[in-house]
């Protein structure tokens, strides 16, 4: 499966796009931004609800815990209230849950809101791509470029905002999030008009028996395991490098900064010249090289190799993207709800598992188990190379189809 270059089709078209897709996507960037945006003040929030990391690490744990599980979900009530309603119903929730979670008084509440945190992101994160591919000018290469530049740039500045905010208060990363999103959901309402609801409605089970496709599960299976490593430098890397709010800041800026560049710059040329699999088993390989790295290198290499991380998990999230919208028979939504119902577990899982290990054995050890979670996930990607090598189709940027207006991606 080789990638598409957007940029072939002619970078103009990228920039000339509708207001309703602008609106969306710079929602989405808010959204992303809330993925990162605690990472700069996990200590400080340990310090001052007087928690144990691996306490508070649960703040990923029931974020992504209830992501995944709303990936179920989510398929079946965008395809009954349509996408606009979708992604204003995500945006509520966000911006209720983002405003309590800054007035939490324990630990366990935060924890709490941000599981309804999660499920107001799932619902918004969700419906987004297939918004923008609705609605974008150029075919799905500029769609999917556009989605990954929302990612990148929203994983980029939520450390920042959080380190920004958060030096002054741990507390004011979370009011400052539910204003933003305040504003997407204006621009949201403002902006983007209805989608016609799909020809046929999205059943609880859909996701799960698209899963019976061996590639759509390779995928999933593969992306579990990266996933794991990926949150485990998410999560678990703030604490190890514990630095204050605006260095910790910085370095997930800088990493973040990679993640767009690479995802959205350097994926699609790599894959048009060396094709997806190549690329994504390279990948991850070298993340796992870096995660050791991280693990057994001196503070200064901590810091240089959770920079680097970026890069490859950048490569990453668009190689897998495209798998999950194309590797499958299944509708788009469909089979990308099962995909994200798998990997979005492993997202819960890291947070947590990682302290606890470290408790169990040493600093190092979390790091090593995610290197091998990320060669677990390249192994499965070159042994089942025959399941993923289906080529993509190409996405229709058309309103009304049977794929319904609901996608599940980064």
């Amino acid at each position: 499966m080789r990638g598409e270059d957007p940029f072939d089709e002619g970078a103009t078209s990228i920039l000339r796009q509708p207001k309703a897709v602008w609106a969306t996507a710079g929602a989405s960037v808010v959204a992303f931004m809330g993925i990162g945006l605690v990472d700069p003040i996990l200590p400080s929030i340990a310090k001052g609800l007087d928690a144990t990391p691996s306490q508070v690490s649960l703040l990923f744990t029931s974020y992504f815990l209830i992501t995944a599980v709303a990936m179920l979900v989510t398929g079946f009530v965008s395809s009954r209230i349509g996408g606009r309603k979708t992604l204003l119903a995500g945006l509520a929730l966000v911006i209720v849950f983002a405003a309590l979670s800054g007035t939490s008084g324990s630990v366990g509440e935060l924890v709490g809101f941000r599981a309804g945190w999660g499920l107001g992101n799932a619902l918004f994160v969700s419906t987004s791509l297939a918004v923008i591919v609705g609605a974008a000018a150029g075919g799905s290469a500029a769609a999917i470029l556009l989605y990954e530049s929302a990612l990148g740039l929203g994983m980029a500045c939520g450390p920042l905002l959080g380190a920004l905010l958060g030096n002054a208060s741990w507390r004011y990363p979370f009011f400052g999030t539910a204003a933003l999103m305040a504003i997407g959901f204006l621009c949201i309402t403002a902006f983007l008009k209805e989608q016609p609801k799909p020809a046929r409605k999205t059943s609880l089970l859909d996701p799960v028996k698209a899963l019976g496709h061996g590639g759509l599960a390779s995928a999933a299976a593969s992306a579990f395991f990266y996933n794991y490593a990926f949150f485990t430098v998410l999560a678990f890397t703030p604490f190890v490098l514990n630095m204050t709010p605006y260095t910790s800041g910085a370095v997930f800026f800088a990493w973040g900064v990679l993640l767009a560049v690479f995802s959205v710059l350097v994926a699609p040329r790599l894959q048009a010249r060396s094709g997806s699999l190549k690329v994504l088993g390279g990948s991850l390989l070298l993340l796992a090289v870096d995660l050791v790295v991280i693990g057994y290198g001196n503070h200064t290499v901590a810091v240089v190799g959770t920079v680097v991380s970026g890069a490859f998990i950048g490569l990453n999230n668009t190689v897998f993207t495209e798998l999950a919208l194309g590797v499958s028979d299944a509708p788009r939504p469909v089979a990308s709800a099962g995909y994200n119902f798998v990997r979005w577990f492993a997202a819960a899982a890291a947070p947590y598992f990682a302290p606890k290990i470290e408790e169990w054995s040493n600093i190092h050890i979390p790091f090593v188990v995610a290197a091998v979670a990320a060669v677990i996930g390249a192994g499965i990607v070159r042994v089942r190379r025959a399941s993923l090598s289906r080529e993509a189709e190409q996405l229709q940027p058309v309103h009304a189809t049977q794929d319904g207006v609901t996608a599940f991606a980064n």
